[in-house]
């Protein structure tokens, strides 16, 4: 269970780290406006908080963990998003 929850809460944060980034550069660069910047500001405040809900205490190997998570994310919102 411990595992599923945590694996859980890695694709929550991949999904408002790369959506938030995402909504401020349709914000910004594809000039659709302050509310998908918004948006993307919002997700990206949210992302900041998911990591404080993983089991494990060392912020460092769980940042490390996601990394690969978020790799794995960004080339999976390319294929599907862009």
């Amino acid at each position: 269970m411990l595992i599923l929850r945590s694996a859980a809460l890695f694709v929550v944060a991949a999904l408002f780290e790369i959506g938030g980034a995402w909504l401020v550069w349709q914000g910004v660069r594809e000039h659709r406006g302050w509310v998908w910047m918004t948006g993307g500001v919002l997700a990206l405040g949210a992302y900041g908080f998911v990591a404080t809900f993983q089991p494990d205490a060392h912020f460092g190997r769980i940042l490390a963990a996601y990394g690969g998570i978020f790799v794995a994310g960004s080339i999976l919102w390319g294929v599907v998003a862009d």
